[in-house]
């Protein structure tokens, strides 16, 4: 699956193109083989399902969160209820983690973002910048295929450059803001309308200047995971020694790119971040149903594919994203929900079935004395699925339900028997079920 990189009005991101009624189903039953056809017939065609094994000693990636980005200079700043609905956790909250801002040029804009910053740190989010340009002082123009007029950082500056992001992290840090990292340039690759950066000056500006930062170095953030923009990083051990994060955008990228085998290789100690997306597209409403369980499974892929650690939408107030204009939480965002409240900071993926069935997909994650399981069925059946617990046992299971007519609503508790629990699925839903 791939995704349009159409835009909206110029002045966006890319000028050149680029009520929910809240309900609840009573307690969530155990249900036995008996009896889960029986309850499943109330709404309409089952499917039986493999048992999903969730491994908690299987350990993979730790989780750094999810999140969006705010640009205030693009499309206004959120607002102060908007700041808590995005970065709280309780009910009906987006419970997001992390906070994108850009690096802007011009030092008399550094405050434009500041105060959504402010409070994401707050409310215990990390917060992570991403340039689009140098100032212009720093900039040359040349020809790059059809485009005349280019931008590119001159060579003589890659240390003036590298001083003016240090100074934008000091600026925050003396604002109550301590950034988690820093990038180099935002899709150095995909550049007409900011600056253009090949690999092979990535790899120069990482080698040379990057030590400098004080801060970690997030790089390259190609606009489509394009590995040959990464893989001259990860090649060469004095610009991967300069660089924390391996950053990367989704924009129709196919899930069998998702994975990264040279990561593996030679990433250890670095971090694997996607650190923007919008997905499937930035045309339709967020909340189509159920067209944003898409969105679910895009986030599971990139989770269980790709192995990332973070996952970060585009903005995160707009038509297309998961806060509606109006403040409040769409489908897309809700389905975000189901990872970003309830997989936080320093949890760990652990081994999961990851399809257990046709269009259901299934995660897990270990952390907080808890294990968290996020189920997507995208099917148009009910789905009887059970799940068992290796080596562990919770007592108990929450669980949590999106599908057309709710949004993240509590499904009550229920208790775990012999290390298993079986749960329906209702057809086109996504739940989250945490095992305490």
């Amino acid at each position: 699956m791939t995704q349009s990189r159409n835009e909206l009005p110029a002045g966006e991101k890319r000028s050149t193109s680029r009520r929910t009624v809240l309900a609840t189903l009573g307690t969530l039953p155990v249900l036995t083989a008996a009896t889960s056809v029986a309850r499943a017939s109330d709404a309409g065609a089952v499917t039986a399902a493999a048992t999903a094994v969730i491994d908690p000693s299987a350990t993979r990636q730790t989780i750094r969160g999810f999140g969006g980005m705010s640009h205030a200079a693009w499309i206004g700043e959120l607002t102060a209820a908007q700041r808590d609905m995005a970065f709280g956790t309780g009910d009906g909250r987006l419970g997001f983690s992390l906070l994108r801002i850009p690096v802007p040029e011009d030092r008399a804009a550094w405050n434009r973002d500041l105060a959504t910053a402010k409070r994401a740190v707050e409310l215990g989010a990390a917060v992570i910048a991403s340039p689009w340009n140098p100032p212009a002082s720093m900039v040359e123009t040349f020809v790059h295929g059809s485009q005349t007029n280019a931008r590119r950082l001159r060579y003589d500056m890659y240390g003036a450059y590298a001083q003016h992001l240090n100074d934008f992290n000091t600026y925050l840090r003396n604002n109550g803001v301590n950034l988690y990292g820093i990038s180099v340039q935002n899709e150095p690759d995909y550049a007409q309308d900011w600056t253009w950066w090949t690999p092979t000056e990535m790899v120069r500006f990482l080698r040379e200047n990057a030590g400098s930062i004080g801060t970690r170095v997030i790089a390259p953030e190609s606009f489509q995971y394009l590995k040959n923009m990464s893989d001259p990083i990860l090649n060469d051990s004095a610009a991967l020694a300069n660089v924390d994060v391996i950053g990367a955008h989704l924009y129709g990228t196919s899930f069998a790119n998702f994975p990264y085998p040279l990561f593996k290789q030679k990433g250890a100690g670095k971090e694997l971040w996607m650190t923007e997306v919008y997905y499937p597209n930035s045309t339709d409403s967020a909340d189509l149903w159920p067209q944003a369980l898409d969105v679910g499974e895009h986030i599971h892929r990139a989770m269980v594919d790709a192995e990332f650690q973070a996952y970060i939408w585009w903005y995160i107030r707009r038509s297309y994203g998961p806060m509606r204009e109006d403040g409040q939480i769409s489908k897309r965002g809700a389905t975000m929900a189901h990872y970003a409240r309830f997989v936080r900071p320093g949890y760990v993926r652990v081994e999961a079935t990851a399809k257990p069935a046709t269009d259901v997909y299934v995660s897990a994650y270990r952390g907080g004395g808890s294990t968290v399981v996020v189920a997507v069925n995208k099917g148009a059946a009910a789905v009887s699925q059970q799940f068992t617990l290796a080596n562990s046992a919770g007592p108990t299971v929450s669980s949590w339900l999106t599908d057309a007519s709710r949004n993240v609503a509590s499904q009550g508790t229920t208790a775990v028997s012999n290390g298993s629990f079986t749960v329906m699925l209702p057809a086109r839903s996504m739940m989250t079920f945490v095992i305490r």
